[in-house]
This record gives structure tokens, sequence and C-alpha cells, in this order.
């Protein structure tokens, strides 16, 4: 059979075990929302999550970032949704014997040392199996599972149906640049060789921040679909927190943290856009592992001078600067009173940044404040007819979110606003573009991503 038939075939397989549970959200969501009927969406939610789970496939990241952005989903759904992690169960022994010969050859064991027959990590994409290379190095072995491509499509085919059919029930959120952006950084999660391009541009941007620790990877045990880096000892993010650190230790990893995403953005226009409990670890001394390079994203230096001009602009109460920075963000026919809901969302994210002192992330003792926020945002843009974000807004907003989230499970208190002005003290867009292609270039990342 042609890899086309090939392909076409697993993504009938994957749409037709998908396609329940999506038509099952709409279904059910609307039959609650048009004609009053109800139903046990949190039953509906938890079986959501099991087949999303199982799936193993780009869905479940999608699933991820929707259960981060409050009021995407109903309520329900985002709760249940939210416990999708990164450790979903591992494929046997024999699988990974015959995709590591596919991808190194039937020689491939002899290559190594060691090889773990049990994988360390199991996720959306792949699973990481623990190796020693012959000269004693240990190192990660990231393996693709089989058909993600085909699986890739058939998931984003499905996730284009869930956003048009709530999109019908909801009107308030366009998400048509939201689905092309979400669906070009997936793609380029399926390429390895890009991973590991991305890592070294990583380690070049932080390569004057100490806290933060990269992985180096090792082309010669690389391919399209493995991807080989060295191993980093540390305690994934979770079970650390689980052994009650000291508050001098939570906010050593939040400080960590806060210059893993936002060094390279603010000085090279770069930014990971997943970030999740999984994609982090901790080491004795409170530095941290930053994982999972799939998802960057390049933005132009007027980009990042929009982002800038925003904060401004909620520091100085300042709508006519507002409307200017949402312009550069590529927000479209914005009136007077869409602009003054987007800007009580933009205090919410900003507020911590414009306090010269130490405090949380948040000072709110509703844990429900975001959300709270988040609905009166939503209504306000339904009422003022609906927006349409630009896809520059899609990662963006997901990184605050989920940052701010980690920050709040942290418990961190900080002054943000000096970490926060220490990045943009010397900002200059022809300094940061200049800077940014040069670190493309050496790091041989695909041009292209900017736009």
């Amino acid at each position: 059979m042609s890899d086309d038939r090939s392909s076409f075939f697993g993504e009938l397989k994957r749409m037709a075990r998908t396609s329940g549970a999506v038509g099952g959200i709409a279904a059910r969501v609307v039959g609650e929302r048009a004609f009053g009927i109800k139903t046990n969406r949190g039953d509906h939610a938890e079986d959501l999550k099991v087949i999303l789970g199982g799936l193993k496939g780009p869905l479940m990241k999608v699933a991820q970032f929707l259960s981060t952005v409050p009021d995407a989903l109903p309520a329900e759904y985002a709760v249940e949704l939210a416990q999708l992690q990164a450790n979903a169960p591992a494929m046997g022994w024999p699988f990974v014997r015959r995709r590591m010969q596919g991808e190194l050859g039937a020689d491939w064991q002899s290559k190594f040392a060691k090889f773990a027959h049990e994988a360390s990590a199991a996720a959306s994409l792949g699973q990481v199996h623990r190796a020693t290379l012959p000269d004693g190095t240990d190192v990660a072995c990231k393996l693709q599972y089989p058909d993600m491509a085909s699986t890739m499509e058939a998931d984003l085919r499905q996730l284009r149906l869930a956003m048009a059919v709530y999109h019908r029930m909801d009107g308030a959120i366009q998400h048509d640049e939201i689905y092309t952006e979400l669906a070009e950084r997936l793609r380029e999660e399926l390429d390895y060789r890009r991973e590991a391009a991305q890592m070294r541009l990583y380690q070049a941007m932080l390569a004057e921040t100490p806290e933060v620790h990269i992985p180096t990877p090792i082309d010669a045990y690389s391919t399209g679909r493995l991807l080989t880096m060295t191993w980093l000892d540390g305690r994934p993010l979770m079970a650390r927190l689980g052994e009650s650190p000291s508050q001098e230790e939570r906010n050593a990893i939040a400080t960590a943290l806060f210059k893993a995403w936002y060094v390279p953005f603010y000085r090279y226009g770069v930014i990971h856009g997943d970030p999740h409990m999984g994609n982090y670890q901790v080491r004795p001394d409170g530095s941290v592992n930053l994982l999972d390079f799939g998802a960057i994203r390049v933005f132009p230096a007027s980009f990042v001078s929009g982002v800038i001009a925003l904060f401004e602009a909620v520091r100085d109460n300042d709508d006519a600067r507002a409307h200017e920075a949402y312009k550069i963000w590529g927000f479209t026919d914005l009136s007077d009173e869409k602009m003054a809901v987007l800007n009580e969302w933009a205090r919410f994210l900003y507020e911590p940044l414009t306090q010269d002192r130490v405090r949380p992330i948040s000072e709110s003792n509703d844990p429900q404040f975001g959300r709270a926020v988040a609905q009166r945002v939503h209504a306000g843009l339904k009422r003022t007819g609906g927006v349409k974000p630009p896809r520059e807004f899609v990662l963006m907003d997901r990184s605050a979110i989920g940052l701010g989230s980690v920050f709040l499970r942290l418990g961190a208190e900080l002054n943000w606003s000096r970490l926060f002005q220490d990045l943009i003290a010397d900002f200059d867009p022809a300094t940061l573009a200049a800077r940014q292609q040069a670190a493309l270039t050496a790091a041989g990342v695909p041009q292209g991503n900017a736009s």
C-alpha cells in the first residue's frame, strides 16, 4: 500500500475514534443551550479525558491548551481536560525495538552501551527512553509514535469541526486565526530535526542564565522522528512541590521559570509555547531544567514592541496607547467599547508587572478570580459583536496564563515588576531583530516562523 493510501486510512481510523467524543460534546452543549436539555457533562468530560489520554496524539495537546484558557470550554470539560498531563501509557519493548530499527538501522542496539526497555516518560507525540552512549554519555531518546502525520491531520480536522460548532453556539471569539496558529505549530512539532535546532537556539539564548538548563541534541543519533539529547537530572516540578519546599526555593524556581520564558522573548522575540507542569524539572539548587522544544514561536521585533506598549498603556491608564498596541498585535475593527473589554483582560495579566514590590502573582483569595475576569471579558466581547484574535495572540496568551498558573501553584512571592523591567530596560527593536536573525541562523532553525 502506498504511503498516501496508508496515511488516508490512518486518518479515517483516527477520525472514527475521535468524532464520537467531539460530536458528543457538540450535541450535549447544543442540546442544553438551545433546548434546555440537561445532561451530565461531568461524566461526559471524564469520558472525553479517557479517550484523549488513550489516543496519545495531538488532540491531547490541544485539550491541554484549551483547558488553560479560561471560559474557552464549559467548566466541566476544562476541569477534566486540565488533568491530561505528559505521562500517558507507554508503548512496549517490541514496539520500541521496531521503531528504533526504522530510525537508526538494524544494528541500532550496538550503537548504545545501554538502552532502557521501559520508557521513562510517555507523552502525546512520543515517549522517552534513557540510554548510554559508548563514550559513557547518558542520553534521553525521544521516539515518535508511528503514523503521527495522519494522526495529526485527523485531529486537526476534528479540532476545526469542534471550533466551528462552538463558534455557532457562541460568537464572542472568532477562531479562524487561533486554528491556523495551532495547526502550524502542531505540524512543526512532528519534525524532530526542527526541535533539535530549536533546542540549540535556546541554549544560545539562555547561555547567560545559569538558573536554566537545556539539553544538548546528539545529531548523530537523531532523525526526523527520533531526538536524542543529553540526559538532565532533576525532579518533576509537581513531585518537588509535593515535598513542601521552602518559600526561598519556591521563589528561586519561579525566578528561573520567568527568565526561561521571557529572556528569549524580550531579547530575541522567541517564546516557548508549551508551559505546562510536565515540561519542568527542579534541581537541588532550585535551578530548573526546561524540556520539550517542539512548540516554539518566533515574533518580529515590532510585535515585542506592541507587548511592551500594552504594558505601558495599562500602567499609565492610556487608552490611546492601548489602541496603538492592539493594532501592533494585529487586532482590527476595535471600537472603544471592545477595547475597554480587552483592557480588562490586559489589566488582569499585567497587574503584577505594574507594582514595584514583592507580592504573589495574584493577591485575590478567590481561586476562581481569573475565571470570573475571563467570563466578564467573554460576556463583554459577545455583547459588542465579538472579536477575531490575531494568531500572534494565541501563544502569548497561552504562556501568560500557563506561567501564571505555575506561579500560583508555587506560591511564589517576587517583585515581578523588577524582573520585567530588567528585561526591557535596554529594549531596542533594531537590536532585537539583528540578535534574533543571528541566533536563528547559528542554531539552524528554519526561517519563516516569524510573522
